[in-house]
């Protein structure tokens, strides 16, 4: 079969790269795709929000499978049009999505099916939302209701911290719409983590757990970004812990939306934190997540096709996924300013020196061809991924590649893995 990927980031690469190992795929197209998505796929240049031509280039090129990796166009119903036109996409609708597209409706479908979660106050106001933070101090955590390519959440440590993030989204409009309504929630203690699980509506399948690192500096200091790296599995998550996230998390929310009228097909994606009193949701989101996609799916022993057509097809109930022992890491390298502002068009070198070590695979983020030359073009540019036979040895294999590559500004943290490691050494 033909199979076209929409998306050119990172999560994209990861995806096409599982894809092409699938011996049921004839051709890959990606749209728009880059240049490390090139390797395995034929690069098209459609925006993932230019619908009519995507459409069009489906039934052009004899597309059996659509998958789309960015939240916005799941959002905004590209699914919906597939489904309208009798084609096969894998990815929630408009009205599934809206668990990502809306904080406050993903709080308010948690609070409707006792979903654990943190307590939150919702706001349309800024002044309401000033005085709610003053009443409950710091930390505290503040969120724009609508999509903002994983920068709309604020941690903060002081009162003032968390007023200048709200008059940011609510008064100054740095997020456009997306900051109109925002959630302020208590701040959650405790360790991080992140599963997905395919979904076809009613039948849930959970995905090995990982650990994604948001804050741009070592010893998770500085502000969030869209993930500086991550690795899998999680050793915060214990089989007792997974089974509780299935029962307590991940089923309720598939099976509440599914008696709002919104069955949720696609990939579910749990952000958590495990917690003294056991795991709540940070997020929800409607997608695989960037960079935890890039560690999880190098790990996955099975061809991934069949799972994306059971799930648009109803037929998860038959499947069981097998996965490869061992762990797998990667490191991001980001722009010099990342997340704030940055430059592009930064030359970038020894990525097939990295890539000759066994286990390492570089998955391109934000990078394009400049005259020839392979150059940056993002705040991420780069997810620097090694699997080894446990978590140590993926790590300094992970490292190891990182020290081959080369770009002007390069910034990456040092301690991606670091939390694992201590969790296990303290277990051992």
């Amino acid at each position: 079969m033909n199979v076209l990927v929409v998306g050119g980031g990172g999560r994209e690469h990861a995806l096409v790269w599982k894809i092409a190992q699938s011996p049921l795929v004839e051709k890959i197209y990606c749209a728009p795709g880059n240049p490390g998505i090139a390797a395995h796929a034929e690069c098209v240049d459609i925006g993932v929000m230019s619908f009519h031509a995507l459409l069009e280039f489906v039934r052009e090129h004899d597309i059996a499978l659509t998958v789309v990796g960015p939240e916005d166009p799941l959002a905004a119903g590209l699914v919906d049009r597939f489904e309208k036109a009798g084609l096969r996409a894998f990815g929630p609708n408009a009205k599934a999505a809206r668990l990502e597209a809306s904080k406050a409706f993903a709080k308010e479908l948690m609070a409707r099916n006792q979903i654990p979660t943190a307590a939150y106050g919702e706001f349309t106001d800024a002044e309401a939302a000033i005085d709610y933070v003053r009443t409950q101090g710091a930390p505290i955590v503040v969120k724009v209701d609508g999509l903002a390519a994983g920068k709309g959440v604020t941690v903060a440590r002081e009162v003032d911290a968390a007023v200048a993030a709200i008059k940011d989204a609510m008064v100054d409009g740095v997020f456009g719409q997306a900051g109109d309504k925002i959630i302020v929630e208590e701040c959650l203690q405790g360790e991080e983590a992140s599963i997905f699980a395919f979904s076809d509506g009613k039948t849930i399948l959970p995905l090995a757990s990982s650990q994604d690192h948001k804050p741009v500096f070592d010893g998770d200091v500085g502000p969030n970004t869209g993930g500086m790296g991550a690795y899998s599995p999680a050793p915060v998550v214990s089989a007792e812990l997974f089974e509780e996230i299935e029962s307590t998390i991940l089923r309720p929310c598939v099976e509440g939306l599914a008696s709002e009228g919104r069955p949720y097909r696609g990939l579910l994606y749990a952000g958590l934190m495990i917690t003294g009193s056991g795991p709540k949701v940070i997020e929800f989101n409607c997608r695989f997540g960037d960079p935890e996609t890039q560690v999880v799916l190098p790990r996955m022993k099975s061809d991934i096709v069949p799972y994306l057509m059971a799930c648009i097809d109803g037929r998860l109930d038959e499947m069981d996924v097998e996965w490869e022992d061992g762990a797998c890491v990667s490191v991001v390298m980001a722009s010099g300013g990342y997340p704030g502002a940055y430059e592009r068009g930064k030359v970038i070198t020894g990525i097939e020196a990295a890539e000759r070590a066994s286990g390492v695979q570089v998955f391109h983020a934000g990078t394009k061809t400049l005259d020839g030359a392979l150059v940056t073009n993002g705040g991420r540019v780069l997810g620097v991924t090694a699997k080894g036979d446990s978590i140590e040895s993926a790590i300094e294999k992970a490292y190891s590649a990182v020290t081959k590559i080369a770009f002007e500004g390069a910034h990456y943290r040092n301690d991606i893995g670091q939390k694992a490691l201590r969790r296990l050494q303290a277990h051992s």
